[in-house]
């Protein structure tokens, strides 16, 4: 990270329970008024306390990020990448919603028990001298003039979807697939009319099928076109070893433009069926693998 990214001292405002597993928490503080908004998807770190230690040794100023890489696990606090869901910069206010799964992380512990006025640390841009300043690669969606959008995730990316659907132009077209662990899940959110949103509930289903048997459909109604490619230059990507992350660059204009987030493996399938399968060019499919069954977010 350059020395345009810094580390903000926040605290919880508030602490609202959307679903049974989605919960937004309000942070705010003085130093928010130096946090830059970069794009729809935009994501932050979030820097979890240590119990009993909070963040005494969580290092400042512009090699942080270094700093924090040579402390000894027993004083390094975790990190983990969340979106912005909403940020009020008159307000001072930034939204995050965090998917609850229990004690099976720090994130997921930590915002189990949070309460108003508990200290976090967020890492994020900061407002820049100039425009030329500007830091990059902390947002991801750039459809350009795309004739028609494809947005699918499961409930990691839920937060980023929401955030871009809320902010579409009202003539955007397109189709939205969003996989929640239950039917209670589903959040409320505003999408342009041309913009059809499916919610999937797993409901017990193994992660991703259900998905996956979704954009499948979509994609049987898509037509490749003579710009498109068979996927031959697609490079294959070992998840388990590997990030899966790729993004187009932006162009004025294509047929469609789709953005794929959430866990690695499922992530990874759907963009190969979507370039060898279907015949959409490369350069028309943005995918992130935001997490993978089975690893810790490092």
């Amino acid at each position: 990270m350059t020395a345009r990214y810094r580390v903000f001292s926040v605290r919880v405002a508030a602490v609202t329970s959307l679903t049974p597993h989605f919960v937004r928490v309000t942070l705010t503080g003085d130093a928010l008024a130096e946090f830059s908004s970069v794009g729809l998807d935009q994501r932050i770190k979030i820097v979890l306390p240590i119990p009993g230690h909070g963040f005494t040794d969580l290092p400042d100023g512009e090699d942080w990020y270094g700093a924090w890489r040579a402390l000894p696990d027993a004083i390094r606090n975790p990190l983990r990448t969340y979106t912005v869901r909403s940020f009020r910069p008159d307000a001072r206010e930034l939204d995050i919603d965090f998917v609850a799964h229990g004690d099976t992380g720090p994130a997921s512990r930590w915002v189990s028990a949070c309460r108003v006025g508990d200290e976090l640390r967020i890492v994020g841009p900061a407002v820049p001298s100039s425009p030329a300043e500007l830091p990059t690669g902390a947002a991801e969606f750039d459809p350009g003039a795309a004739d028609r959008i494809l947005l699918a995730g499961d409930e990691t990316a839920a937060p980023a979807i929401c955030a871009i659907l809320e902010a579409l132009d009202v003539a955007t077209v397109g189709h939205v697939f969003i996989e929640v662990p239950t039917d209670a899940d589903r959040l409320p959110v505003s999408a342009p009319a041309g913009v059809e949103v499916r919610w999937i509930a797993r409901n017990g289903a193994s992660h991703g099928v259900r998905m996956t048997d979704h954009v499948h459909a979509w994609a049987s109604t898509v037509a490749a076109g003579p710009a498109c490619g068979d996927g031959a230059d697609l490079q294959d990507v070992d998840v388990d070893e590997q990030v899966l992350w790729d993004i187009p660059d932006a162009e004025a204009s294509r047929p469609v433009y789709a953005w794929i987030a959430g866990e690695a493996g499922c992530v990874k399938e759907l963009r190969r069926h979507l370039v060898r399968g279907v015949g959409l060019d490369r350069e028309q499919v943005a995918f992130m693998g935001y997490w993978r069954h089975g690893k810790a977010e490092n």
